[in-house]
């Protein structure tokens, strides 16, 4: 693809060509609000000055939707705490008018005076992850032979295993060590997000809401609307905290950070589940993220938010279906309604910050994983559309979409909405 199809490795792929890295590169714990604005520059900023340390100057210079909604993430505030420990020269700049096949680019140049030391473009491609311009090896080994969900379930059935011990297999015991700092950070991020009240930054006022969906009841509270609320509640304090620049996990990105732990923390709490079963069922939400960013993209930048929010939906989806039981046709089935049913779904920043639409939208998206595990129940034997297919239909969809509503902020709500202005008060009042 000459328009740049970078995968999580950093090589240009389709459905069938590649095989997979590990689930870590889905789930990686940090501070919000963007992976793709602040933990990936953040991330090439460090290997920059890693291969650069001896400049006096440097400079970075923002492209495409690093350059548009990069203030309203945070991104330039991440590059320069990068830099905050030695003592130089760092000087930031916007290009709004370059275009560039990947949306997220972003230059580096260290200087020693007026010479020119080194040079190097990026991209950041999503989930945290950083591809050099030019790199032909990805920074991880890859260490799942299979590549697509019908080769690995093609190998779950014919051993008569489940996917959390697939994982296991390719990646051995180590991987649900690492899964149990996960689930702690995730639950840690629902509990911190639950306790905090006040207004994010950013300029928008919105207020955190996520204590107020959880403090409130009704005398005649259904347990269906129970479920709503505290899904809702647990979504909307992950979310919060990621756009107050809070410690999260991404899933598989920060934007998209409150879907997986939302469902898990309600299904841990209200159905005793253990936390020895959440890792599995994480292991299995891993595998569907791992699957999307080796074969499309999990950025908001290349492929709309469809990329993010579809995406942890779908890993959402894939994990209470590991934690229920289901067989590995259900799961498949309960991860393809969930991004299906995003297809098409555009990434519209209001102000560029991840908080309008973003984090109501975590909270739907947390409910409606839920309702595919549901459907997925009854009605598996009826699936037509492979979650490989569409997986790739999501790929095309997003590369299709303008790029006004790519993470840009120039089209849809970002673009319509004004500010209400302040009420004119009369001296009298």
């Amino acid at each position: 693809d000459s328009r740049g199809n970078y995968s999580a490795g950093g090589k240009r792929n389709r459905i069938g060509e590649k095989t997979m890295k590990s689930i870590r590169q889905v789930y990686k714990i940090g501070r919000g609000p963007s992976s793709s604005h602040t933990m990936g520059p953040e991330r090439a900023a460090a290997r920059f000055l890693q291969q650069c340390p001896d400049a006096d100057r440097y400079v970075v210079t923002l492209y495409g939707s690093l350059a548009k909604t990069g203030k309203g993430h945070g991104t330039e505030t991440a590059i320069e705490a990068t830099f905050a420990p030695i003592p130089v020269q760092i000087d930031v700049n916007l290009d709004r008018g370059l275009k560039l096949p990947h949306e997220n680019t972003l230059d580096i140049a260290g200087y020693r005076g007026e010479e020119l030391l080194l040079q190097k473009r990026y991209m950041s491609i999503g989930g945290g992850d950083v591809v050099e311009e030019g790199e032909d090896q990805p920074e991880s080994p890859e260490v799942y032979k299979e590549n697509s969900y019908a080769e690995i379930a093609a190998y779950c059935k014919a051993r008569n295993i489940r996917l959390s011990e697939y994982v296991r297999r390719m990646e051995g015991d180590e991987i649900f060590s690492y899964l149990s700092e996960v689930w702690d950070a995730m639950q840690a991020s629902v509990l911190e997000g639950l306790s905090k009240t006040g207004v994010l930054p950013g300029g928008l006022g919105v207020e955190r809401r996520a204590q107020e969906l959880i403090d409130a009841r009704h005398m005649d509270e259904s347990k269906e609307t129970y479920e709503t609320r505290v899904v809702c509640a647990y979504a909307f304090a992950v979310s919060e905290q990621n756009a107050d620049g809070g410690r999260i996990v991404t899933a598989p990105t920060c934007g998209s950070c409150g879907v997986v732990p939302a469902v898990l923390k309600y299904y841990k709490d209200a159905r005793g589940y253990t936390d020895r079963q959440i890792l599995d069922a994480l292991a299995a939400g891993g595998i569907v993220g791992a699957l999307v960013k080796t074969n499309a993209s999990v950025s908001g930048a290349e492929c709309g938010c469809q990329a993010e929010i579809g995406t942890a939906c779908a890993m959402a989806a894939a994990a209470l279906a590991e934690l229920v039981g289901m067989g590995v046709d259900q799961i498949e089935y309960s991860a393809e309604i969930a991004i299906e049913h995003h297809l098409g779904l555009t990434c519209d920043p209001i102000y560029g910050l991840v908080q309008i639409p973003c984090i109501e939208r975590n909270a739907v998206a947390a409910m409606r994983a839920i309702n595919a595990v549901t459907l997925a129940n009854f009605l598996t034997h009826t699936r037509k559309i492979s979650l490989d297919l569409v997986i790739k239909t999501m790929y095309n969809t997003g590369r299709d979409l303008n790029r006004r509503y790519r993470e840009t902020a120039d089209g849809g709500l970002a673009k319509l909405y004004l500010k209400p202005k302040e009420p004119v008060r009369k001296e009298s009042e």
